[in-house]
């Protein structure tokens, strides 16, 4: 399968990558300028961290990259909608645009369970586009948890 957006493609390596760890497959990337600034996979059994989901590591090393914990400016592409964890912080580090390919209508914190951008509370919302790769990411996490099984 032929993935034509070249951030979501080197995403879905990442989460391929995940899923050769034994990692729920999920990969993030952040771009800056048309650069790639971080680029990461779950990562949360290896480093035995629940917080090191690809988004939050990849803002790690995106902040880190940069000097700066804000990320004015930054596109994220993740494989996955974000968790509501992982959707705060994005929005806490001020991402500009969220793309993700598969939708999690039982994990989602973006577009499913709490939404976290349609809060009240949510100082700082991306726009989001949802369905970039849908097909290719959803056949990795498929593919990895028929495996399992």
């Amino acid at each position: 399968m032929t993935v034509t957006n070249r951030f979501m493609a080197i995403a879905l390596e990442e989460a391929r990558a995940a899923a050769a760890r034994g990692e729920v497959p999920v990969g993030a990337v952040i771009v800056v300028e048309g650069e790639v600034v971080a680029r990461e996979g779950n990562r949360t059994r290896e480093l035995a961290d629940v917080t090191a989901h690809a988004e939050v590591l990849a803002i790690r090393a995106a902040s880190a990259a940069l000097g700066q914990e804000r990320l004015n400016g930054a596109d994220l592409y993740v494989t996955l909608e974000p968790c509501a964890m992982c959707a705060a912080a994005i929005s806490f580090a001020r991402i500009r645009r969220l793309y993700y390919g598969a939708e999690d209508p039982k994990g989602g914190g973006v577009d499913h369970g709490g939404r976290f951008y349609a809060q009240p509370t949510c100082h700082h919302a991306p726009e989001v586009y949802s369905g970039i790769a849908e097909t290719a990411a959803a056949e990795i996490l498929t593919t990895f948890f028929r495996e399992k099984r």
